[in-house]
């Protein structure tokens, strides 16, 4: 993932920001790692530079 996309991400249930946090960077390009919504409290993965930001209630159980 980009980090310049995260000018325009936010949290798909609350519209609220989110921060960064790179457990995995190459190239410039986030490999792993997650958003973190500070209003929901909910982290959404970032995995093979792919943030996936289905919201909690139509993951998987």
């Amino acid at each position: 993932m980009k980090k310049e996309l995260m000018d325009i991400l936010a949290c798909p249930v609350c519209k609220g920001s989110l921060e960064l946090k790179v457990t995995e960077e190459k190239e410039g390009e986030v490999v792993t790692g997650s958003l973190l919504c500070k209003k929901c409290k909910h982290d959404y993965p970032i995995t093979d530079s792919i943030p996936n930001l289905l919201p909690p209630n139509l993951e998987k159980a």
